[in-house]
């Protein structure tokens, strides 16, 4: 794509993989921020190195690692999510080209988000759970190029996103040490690996499966875990 056909919000597949770009930066060497649709892993690229895809209607990918397929003519249901595919708001309301927006309530065949978004039915197709039976796959650009190993991989995301977001820690998390009843708190994180007060350095998954550290508070809340 050339740089002046790039909008916030479209849909695009960069290294064979589905992409929404969130940013346009002009000026900047790689000018389109985006992030992968399967996992919202974060990356920027050249508008060169992307190509434009339009969802539509029976179309089905990962979103953060759940399958889900596109439907029109669908009704919407409480706590499920929309894809705003045809934005028209009212001066009121805040959304814009292919915006994921979960279902607060339904009235009539518009919803409301839980942003407090009014959207037309017009404006957005259903994202139904699971894969429809003769839907189209757009996850990746030309599937016959992933391997088995990586399809395997997709297969398990939603499970390891799930324990990811579960022991992702937060400077200020105070742990008990079960071998010798004290304390440390999270006093930094680089990258995955977190540095302790006493000094040991553990890696978020380490630190998740370590018998001897035990969570129990953030300084900031200074509620215990239940």
């Amino acid at each position: 794509m050339k740089l002046l056909q790039v909008r916030k919000g479209q849909f695009v597949y960069y290294q064979n993989e589905l992409h929404k770009v969130y940013s346009v930066k002009p000026l900047a060497k790689k000018s389109v921020l985006m992030f992968r649709v399967k996992d919202m892993e974060q990356v920027d690229c050249k508008a060169e190195e992307i190509t434009l895809y339009k969802p539509k209607h029976m179309d089905s990918f990962l979103f953060f690692g759940s399958r889900y397929t596109l439907l029109e003519n669908q009704p919407a249901e409480e706590g499920g999510y929309i894809l705003i595919t045809k934005p028209d708001p009212d001066y009121m309301d805040h959304y814009s080209l292919n915006e994921f927006e979960k279902v607060e309530s339904v009235e009539g065949n518009n919803v409301i988000t839980t942003r407090q978004n009014t959207v037309k039915a017009k404006e957005f197709l259903v994202m139904s759970p699971e894969e429809a039976a003769g839907s189209n796959d757009i996850i990746y650009l030309d599937k016959s190029k992933v391997s088995a190993e990586q399809l395997e991989q997709d297969a398990q995301l939603e499970e390891v996103l799930r324990e990811k977001s579960a022991i992702r820690p937060s400077i200020g998390d105070v742990y008990l040490n079960l071998d010798n009843t004290g304390t440390a708190m999270i006093v930094a994180i680089v990258e995955e690996e977190v540095v302790l007060g006493t000094g040991d350095r553990l890696t978020f998954h380490q630190l998740y499966k370590a018998d001897n550290w035990s969570y129990l508070y953030n300084i900031n809340d200074g509620e215990f875990r239940q």
